[in-house]
């Protein structure tokens, strides 16, 4: 009796893990915006819809790129300061124009990337070890760029993309949708994205069938790092002024929690674009909800690291099965 029972109890507990992980998210996002709105009907008003969206989008572009370099089994806690390396150069060439001020974040959020993935890489430092030593680094040298003072911002052009809408949604909006896009396109449609899972699922496997592991650790660190410079210069030009020290911080674990809620797990071998995305936006509902009824930020940091906790463990139960 006790043999019969068993199996069938484990299936049904590993069918409702993976259903957990596969749609979990995209659940309790409607359940939580049903919520949301029951409490308070203005939560649709169009205002507040559109703030939901300025306040998301950063979050989500640097999530896009954690996204990859979890896929590939690594970490990049650098990105918060990443953000803030960003948002120091950006007074120093804004007199240059949009342009110059973008192209000088982008080229150092690349840099950024590329020296955690060389160090992964090729000295084979162990990701959490190497992007840390960074987001230590950076985030000190951001400081001394700037001065050690915020800035304030008055170009036109970097304060226009942080606060016009198109179609009533907000540009950062659209241009996080846009790299959402080709991220998952990336992911499922390129020969890379293929290489990246492999490398993931089983990087000594991949090393010996002849996958280019280097080169592929390197390219999802600097995408990582472009898209946190990227996610800087957005939020200077949303709050009209660089405060290196204050600006990123605690951003690479939003984007690890996104990542994770949205079902790619820490253990690599698997990215899920449209998870992630998802989970950015169920995290900021939460924190929304929580904010506009008056809870304090500290429970709502709780609640955030119980479901990380849950994510984390549907996804581990999921890996022994």
């Amino acid at each position: 009796m006790t043999s019969l029972t068993w199996p069938g109890a484990a299936l049904d507990r590993g069918r409702l893990l993976r259903l957990l992980q596969e749609y979990g998210v995209y659940a309790a996002l409607v359940v939580l915006f049903a919520v949301a709105v029951g409490l308070d009907s203005s939560f649709l008003s169009t205002g507040n819809i559109r703030v939901q969206l300025y306040q998301v989008a950063p979050t989500l572009l640097v999530a896009l790129g954690m996204s990859l370099v979890i896929g590939t089994e690594g970490i990049d806690l650098s990105v918060g300061a990443t953000i803030a390396l960003a948002a120091s150069v950006v007074p120093l060439y804004a007199g240059y124009g949009l342009f110059a001020a973008l192209a000088m974040a982008l080229l150092l959020g690349a840099a950024t990337g590329a020296v955690g993935g060389a160090m992964v890489a090729f000295a084979r430092v162990q990701p959490i070890v190497a992007t840390l030593s960074l987001m230590i680094g950076v985030r000190g040298l951001a400081e001394i760029v700037n001065g050690n003072s915020a800035k304030p911002i008055t170009q036109s052009g970097l304060l226009d993309l942080g606060s016009r809408t198109l179609g009533g949604v907000p540009d950062m909006a659209w241009i996080a949708g846009v790299c959402a896009l080709l991220t998952g396109l990336l992911v499922r449609r390129t020969t890379f994205g293929r290489q990246l899972v492999a490398i993931g699922d089983n990087r000594q496997a991949s090393r010996l069938s002849g996958l280019p592991v280097r080169r592929v650790l390197i390219t999802v660190y600097v995408l990582s790092g472009v898209l946190a410079a990227l996610a800087g210069v957005l939020i200077v030009g949303h709050g009209a002024e660089a405060d290196p020290a204050n600006q990123g911080l605690n951003m690479e674990l939003d984007a690890i929690t996104a990542v994770v809620v949205g079902g790619t797990p820490l253990s690599g071998g698997r990215v899920r674009v449209l998870g992630t995305v998802a989970g950015a936006l169920f995290m900021q509902l939460i924190t929304a909800v929580l904010t506009q009824h008056n809870v304090h930020t500290s429970y709502t940091q709780i609640v955030e690291a119980a479901i990380i906790c849950f994510a984390v463990y549907a996804s581990q139960e999921r890996g022994t099965r």
